[in-house]
Order: structure tokens, then C-alpha cells, then sequence
């Protein structure tokens, strides 16, 4: 097979001139090879499944035929207002806005300015988009999965199933991502809102069995393409990934001494939950001065497109982010990844060091791992053919102490860094626990004491899996705090403490949003013994069992297997009447009443009861 030519111009379909104008001012002078395979291909009509690496071109891969078929039906018959042309599913917000972007400079080109979008995610007003495509229409929707199917079961004067009646194409991006987030019953409910006669392009980083069950139900005959850079790599040609292996309660001054020393100008780090970033982005802020740092996690609301443009624009910044980022968002001159730890699953790993060496760009990317977690290198090099090197850096015990005071002083200022600083590391070692790579990556292998040395905590939180011994190995501040005693800088926040605080005294309860905790008012002495009575109860238990346990293997007793007890035909039944008759009562097909007599329970029973 020959391989297709990577010049736009040189298609076996030629583009129209102002489509080869806009890509010109874009700056792509050739294509990328998923582009010069898709293109032709949905150009002709045809269902594609394309597979490539992420930062390979798969926008314009599907941007540049939308725009196309759009156009020839143009020249055929003009589109309507009240028709919808083309949709485009993303799974995140963000790189919904990015797709949007991106076909808003083919839109705003003269000639192609007859064609309008629509960008339908979470955030905005569902009122807005409604009144919004009613009153202007849109040939194009670039959406969130969510977002479109409310709009398909809206009932109203919108009726978006008529409007797609002509739909030419049908772009389902990130298609792993999407059913990873657990779309994949949305997406076959707006499928069902489809026309048949339609092209579909289904775009992926990995095909995954999820996927395939994907194209089945959503495309007919689909072409597959798949588009690899390196055979032995499924990462950029020109990235290279990194890794260091430090003890836990030096990650933090490793990490900052690497960024120091590398003189980093844009990077992203990628933390295991939002807690970790919210905490981590108050804490790199007064550590990483004058450095700009942003943070950016999936229960931000509006915020999240002003911090990403921010990112976007700044020349120098670190923005600190969940997986919420790590899928197809663009971002110009990334030139480092790193990673406070491992991600939730080995194909996360890919996409996360994607956001770099994108475009044909060189990039790098650090993942931090602890001495227990060795054995992921050689995971993730079977697992999802990734190839990282090894590096070393060393931290003294003085600026591990420095970096360690400049938390503690943070925390002991402001109540609210110290009850950020907890929830993060709590949240991280419940993150840790799910892992999906957990016989390497196990918890019971943690030392959580240096781990929450690490997050700079001032003491260790109460919590199930914080055992005794772990006291031995943390390193809190030089005095003791009471922790107690701490204050919120926000007045409200300290008054609203201060309430509680004084109810407690008053009543013994502490009042939280989810749950009421309680005083103990058992002395030290009498619950410990109580520990150890129930310790003793347990131990009697486990002695009278294997008792019992070794006098049947030696044939001194005989094991009497307990007798199940039976119910006659007539009494099963009677109980499924009994069912049936209170769920109909549930139901409100009965009254009370009537049940009542079903259940045969009559006024003097009744009495009885009360």
C-alpha cells in the first residue's frame, strides 16, 4: 500500500480554496499521517474508526471533512436555520471550547461564514443554548455529552430531533474517554436520535473492547485506521519520559529542586484528586514566588476556561490539574509534564504525558515514584509500550526541614490551608487504594507517616489506615500545635467555627454538613479495657474454632449440617400474594383498606399491634 501524500493539496479529492486558505493561515503546511488517511476517507462517504497517538492531528482530521460536506451540500440545496449539519460529541469541556476554537477560524473565513456553531457544555446556561439555537439555529454542535442529551429529550418548542433530520456527520472524540467517563449510555441514547443515513467518525487514542462495542452499534461498515509513529511506542516520537525514584518524604523538595534546576517555563503537574490540587495550589504558590501558579480541577465550575486561557497565555506558569486535562486539550509550548504519582490506570499515563511533544514539538515528562513503586517502569513499558528513562536527585535533610517550615507556617496562619492540607492527603490515600494497578501499587506497602511528611502536615489525621507505628516516621513541626486553637483568616469561616465550637462545649455534638459526631464520654481507661475485652472475646473465638476444626479432621466430632428450613407450596404462594398486594398498595393502585383485607389482617389485629 503507498503511503498518501502529505500535502494538503494533493488529495484525491481536492479541497476548496478557502478551506486550503484558513489551514495556510493556520500555519499546517503538511498533513499529519492520521490526516492524510481520515480526510479522504470521510470525504468518500465512509464510517471511520481512527486510532492514533495523542498530539497527532485528529482535529483537523475530523474539522477539515466537516467543513467540506457542509459545503457541498451548500451547493446543492442551501441549509436551513432550523437544520443541524453536523455534531461533534467531546468528553470534557475543555476540549469541547478547543474544538470549537478551532472551527471557528474555518467559520470566520468570508466564505464559510454561512455556516454557524454552537458550543453546548455544562457551565452554561441550559436556558441559553435553547433560546440560542431556536432564535439564531446552528449548523454545527460541538458538545459535551451530557449537555446534548438534555437537550434531544427536551420537550418544548426546541424539538432537536427534527433539526438533525439532515445531518451529514456525526464526530464522537476521545470515543476511550468518553465511555471511560461512563457515557456510553448517553451516547447510545443520542444515537438513537439519529438518522441512519448519516457518516460517522469515531476518533480514539486506544481501542479498547468498549470502543469496538462502540463502532458496532454506531457505525456502519466503518473503515479502521490506525496511525502509530513508533511500532514499539504509543507515545510522541519526540517525547521523552523520565522517571525518579524518591523516598516519600522528600517528593515534594524533589520536585521543586527539579523544577528549579531546569529552569521550566510552562509545565503541568498532575495530581491523583481535586483536594491535592486545591491544597498544592496554595502551597506551590508561596514556595515556586514569583513563579505563576494556576490550578484547575473537574468540580470548578466557570472558573476552569478562565485559568486554561490564562495557562495558555502566560509565557511562564505551572498549572496544577486532575485528569480533568489530560485528553486531547492543546496547550502551545508545554514544555514539561510531571507527575506527583502514578496515574489511576496505565492508559491515563499517555494522555497525560500527551500534553507535550505535540505537533511535531519536542517534550519531556517526569513521573515521581517511590522505592515500593519500582515495578510500575516495567508495567508501563508491557503494558502500554512506554519506554522511560532514569534520573537521580538529591535532597539534603536542610531543605527538606526549609520546605517543611514554609507549610507549617501556612497551615498554623490560615485554619483553612491546614483543613486543605488534610483533605488532600486523606483523599490521595483513598485514591491510592483504588488503584487499577494494585498488586504493584498497594497501600499496605505506604508509609504513610513520611507520606503525610510529605504534604506537610502538622499532625496525623484520624483515619482507619493510619496505624501506630506510622508516628515513628513522620516529621511534623519542630514545636507542638494545638490544633485546635488554629484560626480561619475568612472572618465567616471563623465565626461559623466558633459556633460550633461553643455547641460542642454546650452539648457534646459537633455539628458537620454530612454527619453529627458526637463527644465520647467513656473515660480513656474503660474504653481501652474495652478494647482489650473485645480483643480477648475475638481470640477466645479463633481458639474454639480450630478446636473444633481439628477434632473433625481427627474424627472426634461429628459435623451436624443444619437443616434448611421448607415452606409448602401453599405458604410460598401466599407470600408472593403478600408481596404482590403491598407493592400495588406502594403503588397507590389499592387503598389501605383493601390491602389490609389481602393481607387478611383485620380491625382487631390491628389494635392488637398498635
Amino acid at each position: 500500500m503507498s503511503r498518501p501524500s502529505s500535502k494538503w493539496t494533493d488529495l484525491g479529492k481536492p479541497l476548496s480554496p478557502p478551506v486550503l486558505e484558513v489551514i495556510e493561515q493556520l500555519g499546517f503546511e503538511k498533513m499529519t499521517p492520521v490526516q492524510a488517511a481520515t480526510i479522504p476517507l470521510l470525504l468518500s462517504y465512509k464510517d471511520v474508526a481512527a486510532e492514533a497517538v495523542t498530539g497527532s492531528g485528529k482535529t483537523l482530521a475530523f474539522v477539515v471533512p466537516l467543513v467540506e460536506l457542509l459545503l457541498k451540500r451548500q451547493r446543492d440545496s442551501a441549509w436551513k436555520k432550523a437544520e443541524v449539519g453536523a455534531i461533534i460529541v467531546s468528553p470534557t469541556r475543555e476540549l469541547a471550547t478547543q474544538i470549537s476554537d478551532v472551527l471557528g477560524q474555518f467559520l470566520g473565513h468570508e466564505e464559510l461564514g454561512k455556516f454557524s456553531q454552537k458550543l453546548l457544555i455544562g457551565g452554561n446556561s441550559v436556558e441559553e443554548d435553547v433560546s440560542g439555537i431556536v432564535r439564531e439555529g446552528a449548523t454545527v454542535l460541538v458538545a459535551t455529552p451530557g449537555r446534548l442529551k438534555d437537550l434531544f429529550e427536551r420537550k418544548g418548542d426546541l424539538n432537536m430531533a427534527s433539526r438533525v433530520k439532515s445531518l451529514e456527520l456525526l464526530v464522537l472524540d476521545e470515543a476511550d474517554r468518553l465511555l471511560d467517563l461512563g457515557f456510553e449510555t448517553t451516547i447510545n441514547t443520542i444515537l438513537g436520535y439519529l438518522p441512519r443515513q448519516r457518516r460517522t467518525g469515531l476518533f480514539s487514542a486506544t481501542q479498547t473492547k468498549e470502543v469496538r462495542d462502540l463502532m458496532r452499534a454506531g457505525l456502519r461498515n466503518p473503515v479502521l485506521v490506525s496511525v502509530k509513529e513508533k511500532a514499539a511506542v504509543s507515545t510522541p516520537k519526540l517525547l521523552q519520559n523520565y522517571y525518579v525514584i524518591v523516598e516519600p518524604q522528600f517528593k515534594l523538595a524533589v520536585l521543586l529542586d527539579f523544577i528549579r534546576k531546569q529552569d521550566l517555563k510552562k509545565a503541568m503537574i498532575f495530581f491523583p484528586t481535586c483536594a491535592c490540587v486545591e491544597y498544592w495550589g496554595v502551597a506551590l504558590a508561596e514556595l515556586m514566588r514569583p513563579m505563576k501558579v494556576l490550578a484547575l480541577h473537574g468540580k470548578m465550575k466557570a472558573q476552569r476556561n478562565r485559568i486554561l486561557t490564562d495557562f495558555r497565555e502566560s509565557e511562564t506558569a505551572l498549572l496544577l490539574c486532575t485528569d480533568v486535562l489530560a485528553r486531547g486539550v492543546d496547550i502551545p509550548e508545554v514544555d514539561w509534564v510531571l507527575q506527583w504519582d502514578p496515574p489511576s490506570n496505565a492508559a491515563a499515563f499517555v494522555h497525560r504525558v500527551g500534553r507535550t511533544a505535540r505537533q511535531g514539538q519536542e517534550g519531556n515528562a517526569l513521573i515521581m515514584l517511590l522505592p515500593t513503586e519500582d515495578a510500575y517502569v516495567e508495567f508501563l513499558t508491557r503494558n502500554q509500550k512506554v519506554a522511560l528513562k532514569k534520573v537521580s536527585f538529591e535532597v539534603s535533610e536542610k531543605k527538606l526541614t526549609k520546605t517543611l517550615n514554609v507549610l507549617h507556617r501556612l497551615q498554623k496562619s490560615d485554619r483553612g490551608v491546614f483543613d486543605k492540607a488534610n483533605r488532600a492527603f486523606v483523599s490521595h490515600v483513598q485514591a491510592y487504594s483504588k488503584h487499577e494497578c494494585n498488586l504493584i501499587l498497594r497501600l499496605k506497602d505506604l508509609d504513610l507517616g513520611k507520606v503525610a511528611t510529605s504534604y506537610g502536615l502538622l499532625q496525623l489525621p484520624r483515619m482507619p489506615e493510619m496505624k501506630d507505628h506510622f508516628k515513628q516516621s513522620f516529621k511534623g513541626p519542630a514545636d507542638p500545635v494545638d490544633c485546635n486553637k488554629l484560626a480561619y483568616k475568612d472572618k465567616q469561616k471563623q465565626a461559623s467555627y466558633d459556633n460550633k465550637v461553643k455547641i460542642y462545649e454546650e452539648t457534646g455534638e459537633w455539628k458537620s454538613k454530612n454527619k453529627l459526631l458526637k463527644k465520647k464520654t467513656v473515660p480513656w481507661e474503660q474504653a481501652k479495657q474495652e478494647r482489650e475485652d473485645r480483643k480477648e472475646i475475638r481470640k477466645k473465638r479463633r481458639e474454639a474454632k480450630q478446636k473444633r476444626k481439628a477434632a473433625v479432621e481427627a474424627g472426634e466430632l461429628e459435623v451436624v449440617k443444619k437443616k434448611k428450613a421448607k415452606f409448602s407450596r401453599e405458604e410460598l404462594e401466599e407470600l408472593a400474594n403478600d408481596i404482590r398486594a403491598l407493592k400495588r398498595c406502594k403503588k397507590k393502585k389499592i387503598t389501605r383498606e383493601e390491602c389490609d383485607e389481602e393481607l387478611g389482617i383485620g380491625a382487631s389485629e390491628l389494635e392488637d399491634s398498635d
